[in-house]
């Protein structure tokens, strides 16, 4: 199924947020762009206290659950391109205790996009064998683990 229209998203709040508030409905990298839009809701999160951060974070992976699934049913198609709300999560994941800087930032998303697109393995089986609102989440929580690990190894050795 193609993208469907924005009218669409806007009368289904779920399909709103599953499609990251329109950012999934890009022609062009809307996963991209999916996390393109994480950015200012995460500078929003980040001044937080580390246990507020996680269980926000926690709490969006849930929903993120139900919301991708929702989404997969509602449009007949697993893991659509522009559900995107799992992007949101596994960029939030990537910058869990990072202390917040443009260079860190800019270092994380880059990390994920590589970890969420390239997919190497465990991701690739994950992304084959799990499905539902959980395996379209799954895969994207493991990109931002990874990438998160490189991205605490990078700050560890002074190289952010």
């Amino acid at each position: 199924m193609d993208n469907p229209p924005f009218s669409l998203l806007m009368r289904d709040p779920r399909l709103l947020l599953a499609f990251g508030f329109g950012s999934g409905l890009s022609p062009i990298v809307p996963g991209t762009m999916g996390t393109l839009v994480a950015v200012p809701l995460f500078w929003l999160m980040a001044p937080l206290a580390m246990p507020y951060y996680l269980a926000l974070v926690l709490t969006a992976a849930l929903v993120g659950i139900y919301l991708c699934g929702y989404a997969s049913k509602k449009l007949g198609v697993h893991d659509h391109k522009g559900i995107v709300w799992d992007e949101f999560v596994g960029l939030w994941i990537t910058m869990i205790a990072v202390p917040l800087s443009w260079q860190t930032l800019t270092a994380g998303f880059v990390l994920f996009r590589i970890f969420d697109m390239a997919k190497p393995w465990p991701i690739s089986w994950v992304d084959r064998k799990v499905h539902g609102g959980f395996g379209i989440m799954v895969d994207d929580v493991m990109a931002g683990i990874a990438a998160a690990v490189i991205l605490q190894l990078l700050l560890a050795y002074g190289m952010l």
